[in-house]
């Protein structure tokens, strides 16, 4: 599931880092340009072609809203999960007809429903750009010089790649700045819904069952992609199983995980477990209690409140189980064990030492100085204060008209020419706001900015005013029309001109803290992100000389490969087998009383008869994963789709900084499990025939 976009942002970019990882069994989200083929071949006797690859890779699509997703039939159709489609799911629904809820399919294609803001990304290729990237800093640059120069060269690359091939150009920092390369992606935006089962039974289980196995859910959906208002025409795409996985069997994981942390230095983990994820759970925590408050008020509430509602809830025993992990001793003595031994081997060379020697001790300044201000910089620069889409809206026109006023190298990185398009998708977005749902979030977050600061804070006032949050929410909602699209755009082509002379209260405010929000993100950037960079850099470069090519750079929220095999785990002292089936679901709801969040839906109920109750459901397999694979394809050595990612085992949550393949499972949906479902519960015929054409 996911949570705001202030936060998310907020969370990858203050929280996480991405270092470098030494792998071990099936450990590794790895990069299509650096697959370890020999030890796949060596582990599972297949040999990985560049063909192979090929082809998986223009099979494999990235969400913008957070998730992955795959081609499954030479029209367009697209694989991902419910919660995936969910914030599209609730954007096209009415009062009167909630699809979250209830399901969704389109017999035919003048049936299927367009999805207000999507961006779907195919990549394409992949170059190094490192050497173009690192040239740019010179000698004695002070950090802030070093910040501006590398953004700027990046900013370059991305303008001129995307001038020359049209297609959307990023350059992704790898091993936290020990690489740097160039992604090119085609970009789909015209993306329609074809399918969603109802959420009851994608989320079946509810939190209780969540990121624990066995499961018995639904979790999918299937969109299509069209160009020119007709369905794109695919080459590349993953053929359905018709035999599904085995157990035992070497399967495949291609999508895009989001963040880990594999080698984070000790001091950056104990900024962590002391500080980062404390602070963010306390922060989700208080926005998960308002909105729970807020779906007791109705139907219509609850509906409004669902996608960040289980966002929230999902985040939340997320960054619950990470924190539980770094408090265990043993995870930081192992850490501390292997940085020991790191430190130690770069000692013991001269020249090493003078050129890697000081990272670790750089690291712990930057993280002892970010103590003072991660509050300050989550609240005002990450939104956490102001969780409201209308503000986000508001933001980004304050910053889209100062930004575009400068030279395209010299903006903020979402700013620039490259990204203008995907941008502007997500500004001009006609997905309904709910003023009243506004109010209760942003009461909660001004409450939350009081609380931690304290009253008397002049940040606090400026953004309070003499008002009460609540006050002060009912007056920034009623006196904005940023939820007019058209005024949207009139603003914005208005420039700097029309936002300076703006009364517009959410305009207003926006502009009020962006001075403040700018200088915590640059001192951000200048004491902890580049000095981060600077020093993971040269960790990244003792390993590569110490460790050779086994390494792979922690996930970025682009493409990965993970390899692994269907197999079950012990726990407890119990066997936990690979598979569940659809018998299975009965029975587990049954125990349950078939009440709420093990109730199945009526048409499961009425076509229990009609099931083959022995198929398989859900499966767990070691293939390293974390959030951002929602929604990969499990495939074969065939490159045919067995399942479908949507979650990890409890054990998998401190996946994030550690992998153990004894305990760490991926849990999929079987291919077997969707198309019985679809034929013989949904009647959804005409969209099983093209998956098993």
């Amino acid at each position: 599931m996911k949570i705001k976009k202030f936060f998310a942002i907020f969370f990858v970019a203050l929280f996480a880092t991405s270092t470098i990882s030494v792998a071990f069994a099936d450990e590794g989200m790895w990069t299509f340009n650096n697959v370890p083929k020999a030890e796949i071949k060596k582990r599972y006797g297949f040999d990985v072609t560049d063909e192979w690859l090929k082809k998986v890779q223009l099979a494999s699509v990235r969400f913008n809203n957070g998730g992955s997703g795959s081609f499954v039939s030479a029209d367009g159709l697209v694989l991902t999960n419910h919660h995936i489609a969910s914030d599209t799911l609730q954007k096209i629904s009415t009062p009167e007809k909630d699809y979250n809820k209830e399901g969704f399919y389109a017999h035919k294609r003048e049936q299927e429903a367009k999805a207000p803001d999507l961006e779907l990304n195919q990549l394409i290729s992949i170059e190094d750009v490192t050497d173009r990237v690192m040239s740019a800093v010179k000698p004695g640059m002070s950090a802030e010089d070093t910040t501006a120069a590398r953004r700027a060269a990046m900013a370059n690359i991305e303008k001129e790649s995307t001038e020359k091939t049209g297609l959307r150009s990023d350059v992704i920092t790898l091993y936290q700045g020990g690489q740097y390369n160039l992604y090119r992606y085609k970009k789909y935006t015209d993306v329609r819904l074809v399918f969603a089962p109802e959420f009851s039974i994608a989320f079946f289980g509810g939190d209780p069952d969540n990121f624990t196995y066995p499961r018995y859910d639904l979790d999918m959906a299937l969109f299509r992609v069209y160009e020119n208002n007709q369905p794109v025409k695919i080459e590349n795409y993953f053929k359905w199983s018709r035999t599904g996985a085995k157990d035992g069997e070497l399967v495949f994981v291609t999508g895009n995980p989001g963040s880990t942390a594999r080698l984070d230095t000790v001091a950056h983990l104990e900024y962590l477990r002391d500080d980062g994820l404390p602070f963010t759970i306390k922060l989700l925590t208080r926005e998960h209690e308002a909105l729970g408050k807020y779906r007791s008020l109705g139907e219509e509430q609850a509906r409004r409140a669902q996608e960040d509602y289980f966002g929230i809830e999902n985040s939340l025993k997320a960054f619950r189980g990470e924190l539980e992990g770094l408090q265990d001793k043993s995870l930081i003595a192992k850490k501390a064990k292997a940085e020991d031994g790191l430190r130690g081997t770069v000692a013991a060379d001269a020249r090493k030492q003078k050129d890697y020697g000081d990272a670790w001790d750089n690291i712990a300044k930057g993280r002892r100085g970010l103590k003072g201000y991660y509050k300050e910089l989550s609240l005002l620069e990450n939104g956490s204060a102001f969780s409201s889409d209308l503000f986000g809206i508001a933001r980004r026109l304050v910053r889209l008209a100062a930004e575009s006023a400068k030279p395209n190298a010299e903006r903020l990185p979402e700013y620039t020419d490259a990204r203008r398009a995907s941008l502007e998708l997500n500004l001009y977005s006609p997905a309904p706001i709910y003023p009243d749902f506004e109010k209760v979030s942003l009461t909660e977050s001004l409450a939350f900015m009081r609380d931690e600061l304290g009253a008397a804070n002049p940040k606090v006032k400026k953004a309070l005013g003499d008002k009460s949050p609540e006050a002060r929410a009912a007056e920034l909602v009623d006196g904005t029309k940023l939820s007019d699209v058209a005024y949207r755009k009139q603003l914005a082509s208005g420039g700097v001109k029309a936002i300076e002379e703006s009364t517009d209260a959410m305009i207003v405010l926006a502009r009020s803290v962006d001075a403040e929000a700018r200088s915590l993100r640059k001192r951000y950037e200048t004491e902890v992100q580049s000095n981060e960079r600077a020093n993971y850099a040269k960790i990244s470069r003792a390993l590569f000389e110490i460790e050779g090519t086994k390494l792979y750079p922690d996930a970025t929220f682009t493409l990965r490969l993970a390899y692994g095999a269907v197999k079950g785990y012990q726990e407890n002292g119990k066997q936990v087998p690979a598979f569940t089936t659809f018998a299975g679901i009965y029975k587990h709801s049954a125990e349950h009383g078939n009440k709420d969040p093990y109730e199945l839906p009526q048409l499961w109920l009425d076509k229990k008869s009609a099931i083959n109750l022995s198929t398989p459901f859900n499966f767990v397999s070691t293939n390293d994963i974390t959030g951002g694979n929602s929604g990969s394809p499990v495939i074969n050595k065939n490159a045919e789709l067995v399942g479908l990612i949507f979650d990890g085992n409890i054990q998998s949550l401190v996946g994030t900084f550690v992998f153990d393949e004894t305990v760490n499972r991926a849990v999929s949906v079987d291919s077997r499990a969707m198309i019985e479902a679809l034929r013989k519960i949904y009647g959804a015929t005409e969209a099983a025939d093209e998956l098993m054409k």
